[in-house]
């Protein structure tokens, strides 16, 4: 049974994360958007993208931790969601009996790890549908990292390509705007500078020269939706506008164009068509 979310009637938000989901700049967004639902939240927490990970268990409770006590406020009532890998079991992305925890939460959380294989094994699965699904009823889904990207029209192969060495692609992603009538693809960690002087990491660990190629990959329908570290893009639904919130900006990137937003600047869905 759906839970009843506050105000009521209304479709949900959609926060994307550069990076720093739960850092100081990422406990602050989340208080903003946990602040529209009633105290206790039912929360879920996701682990198909990180499934694959030896420590998967210890990620989500690690997350499950940040938010009990960095949000205590909110008295999040947190289920963990171990869905780890296609199929029904235990940890089956078509489990049966892990839908009542998506479904009767406010607040789903998904963040780090791969975003394709979070596409593959999330995709047309039951668990995939209800998180989807939970829009309608005015829930948030706060995607982070690896899950900003998986939840893209297209979707970079981040691992195969930095780590592998894999040739430049995309991959198919889930396609959660699609319905909105929007091609997408969400490139977070967008300015990351970890390789500092000795190698370009920006671009999502692409590198601008790297970027500029995959660019060319893409449809020419295809908006970039480009997202700094410690920065989130909350995309509101019902209103129609996204908002920039943490330390960076969000840019709208289209052929030769691009626009870039700043802390609490807005723009509206209808750039991102």
């Amino acid at each position: 049974m759906n839970a009843v979310l506050y105000p009521p009637g209304s479709r949900g938000r959609i926060a994307l994360f550069g990076s720093g989901e739960t850092a100081r700049v990422g406990r602050r967004v989340h208080e903003l958007l946990l602040a529209a639902y009633k105290k206790p939240v039912p929360m879920a927490v996701i682990e198909t993208p990180a499934g694959f990970q030896p420590n998967t268990a210890v990620l989500a409770a690690d997350v499950k931790a940040f938010f009990e006590h960095g949000l205590q406020n909110f008295k999040p009532d947190i289920t963990i969601i171990p869905a780890r890998h296609q199929g029904i079991g235990l940890h089956g992305t078509d489990e049966p009996s892990l839908l009542p925890g998506v479904e009767n939460a406010a607040y789903v959380f998904a963040g780090a790890g791969s975003p394709t294989y979070a596409v593959r094994h999330l995709a047309n699965s039951l668990v995939w549908n209800a998180i989807a699904a939970r829009l309608e009823h005015g829930a948030t889904l706060a995607l982070a990292s690896a899950m900003a990207l998986a939840v893209s029209t297209h979707t970079l192969p981040v691992y195969e390509i930095f780590k592998v060495g894999e040739e430049l692609s995309w991959a198919a992603g889930l396609d959660l705007f699609g319905s909105l009538g929007l091609d997408v693809a969400i490139v977070p960690h967008w300015n990351n500078n970890e390789g500092g002087t000795k190698l370009d990491t920006s671009h999502c660990y692409m590198g601008a020269d790297r970027f500029a190629v995959l660019r060319k990959m893409l449809p020419a329908s295809t908006v970039i939706l480009a997202i700094d570290e410690h920065t989130a893009c909350v995309v509101d639904l019902g209103a129609e506008i996204a908002r920039v919130h943490g330390a960076g900006s969000v840019s709208v990137i289209w052929g030769d164009e691009a626009r870039a937003f700043a802390a609490d600047e807005t723009f509206p869905l209808s750039l991102l068509r």
